[in-house]
């Protein structure tokens, strides 16, 4: 997330926060890999308004697997996590749909 903290407001009371999640609808797929691996995409985040490196840092820690960042606007996690990257996106404040 970038810093919005111009005013001098703390961040909690900032009026603006959370707006452009909203707005924005995430969809979460899985793809089926070599070996019968599966992988769980993770696609519409906006990278102008998010970190999307730091939001795929806390998915991967939360779903305890690697992961990575593909095309600066892509979130790709090993195995399949759907429900826990639905949870978890949406407890953020994000809109989400699952394929």
């Amino acid at each position: 997330m970038k810093d919005k903290n111009f005013t001098g407001i703390p961040k909690e009371l900032q009026p603006w926060e959370g707006f452009s999640r909203e707005g924005q609808i995430i969809k979460i797929t899985v793809d089926k890999r070599r070996y019968g691996k599966s992988a769980t995409i993770i696609d519409g985040i906006d990278p102008k308004d998010e970190d999307i490196y730091q939001i795929a840092k806390l998915l991967k820690r939360k779903v305890a697997s690697g992961g990575t960042v593909k095309d600066g606007k892509r979130i790709e996690l090993q195995g399949e996590h759907r429900a826990v990257a639905k949870k978890l996106l949406e407890d953020m404040g994000f809109k989400v749909e699952v394929e």
